[in-house]
């Protein structure tokens, strides 16, 4: 199937912005869904790169010896890194202490977030279950939440007024990446909606893609979560001191910085409204450690195209398709060279996008994009 350019340009209408994208275009209510769904974009039909079906069936097999052995060793450096800044709390020795707790506990938990929700860190169900629960509190996304909501990203993937997870939208505000920076904006705008889920209440826009079945749950992990910080809270009270605060609560702040740095590149500045995810996706070589705390999820354009393939398999995948796809980005900083003078300009042309070179033999199943 192909869809024409002109009626995806349609999509982003000429409502007082150069390209006619406006913040408002991005809400899943009133926003630019309709038009996208008109279009074909709403679960349309996503290029795929060709894999032989032993070799997929073989690159889908999860393990939970390899995702128990990585997820030990992740929670014992945070609890190394945990004793250690609390042992050095009387010195300024405590502050890059609490850098790498923070980076563990409220960075690369992201990863572990994503991958588990998706049920393929492990193979046994009960096992994803458990740390996807952990993780989500640490990272400070609501389980349920997101859940459906990065199904929805998934399916529609940079789908303007369809897909909740667009972490730069047109034009982009440099103020709100500064302050997710440290989770300020993203966490407060969070803890807002678990005090609204505690007392009963879903977001409208979260409700458009929660299932009705699905949204008791959400309230109970509400109240859940405003339990374990209100302990905390008395904690710190009771003790005179931020220290219980400093090991459960607020490295979702001061962590955030990490998966930010990992995961803004996964997507930023390149096209919307595509249905190619060689064009909205990045693939991103990294060093083991990187690898390690990031799960392989540098390995991004390979995830979406087989999103049940699990993290240790994702550098096999990326073997099996990379003639077809755009080269590999050599480093974090060959992305980021890249990516932030586009997302400067599009400040001021919100139609401006990086264009991914494909291959001379492929050609993508959307020739278009939104204008």
């Amino acid at each position: 199937m192909n869809t024409s350019p002109a009626r995806l340009g349609g999509i982003a209408a000429t409502r007082g912005q150069p390209g006619g994208v406006t913040p408002q275009d991005y809400r899943l209510l009133d926003g630019a869904g309709a038009k996208a769904l008109e279009a074909g974009l709403v679960n349309g039909p996503w290029y795929r790169c060709q894999v032989a079906r032993p070799t997929l069936k073989a690159l889908m097999q999860r393990s939970d010896a390899r995702a128990l052995r990585d997820t030990a060793l992740w929670f014992a450096l945070i609890i190394g890194s945990g004793v250690l800044a609390f042992m050095l709390r009387d010195s300024l020795w405590a502050i890059p202490a609490f850098i790498v707790y923070g980076a563990l506990y409220g960075g690369s938990s992201d990863s572990r977030w994503h991958e588990s929700g998706h049920g393929t860190a492990f193979r046994t169900r009960w096992m994803n279950e458990v740390l996807y629960q952990i993780a989500s509190f640490m990272v400070m996304r609501r389980p349920t939440v997101w859940r459906w909501s990065h199904a929805r990203h998934h399916s529609d993937t940079l789908v303007t007024g369809r897909d909740p997870e667009i972490a730069v939208q047109r034009p982009p505000s440099l103020v709100t990446l500064l302050l997710n920076l440290f989770a300020i904006k993203s966490s407060v705008d969070v803890l807002r909606q678990v005090v609204a889920n505690a007392f009963g209440h879903v977001d409208p826009e979260e409700a458009s893609f929660i299932p009705e079945s699905e949204r008791a749950k959400v309230v109970w992990e509400g109240r859940a979560w405003l339990a374990v910080y209100g302990a905390v809270a008395a904690a710190c009270v009771a003790s005179g001191s931020i220290w219980p605060a400093l090991f459960i609560g607020l490295p979702s702040f001061y962590g955030a910085w990490l998966y930010v740095f990992f995961g803004l590149p996964q997507h930023a500045a390149l096209p919307e409204n595509v249905l190619d995810h060689r064009l909205n996706c990045r693939t991103i070589y990294m060093n083991p450690l990187f690898r390690f705390l990031y799960w392989n999820m540098n390995y991004h354009l390979e995830h979406h195209m087989f999103p049940m393939v699990p993290f240790h398999a994702l550098p096999r995948l990326h073997d099996e398709i990379r003639q077809d796809c755009p080269p590999a980005y050599a480093s974090c900083w060959a992305a980021y060279k890249e990516m932030f003078p586009a997302i400067l300009r599009q400040r001021r042309d919100p139609s401006h996008h990086i264009v991914r070179p494909l291959p001379s033999a492929s050609a993508p199943s959307i020739s278009g994009v939104s204008a």
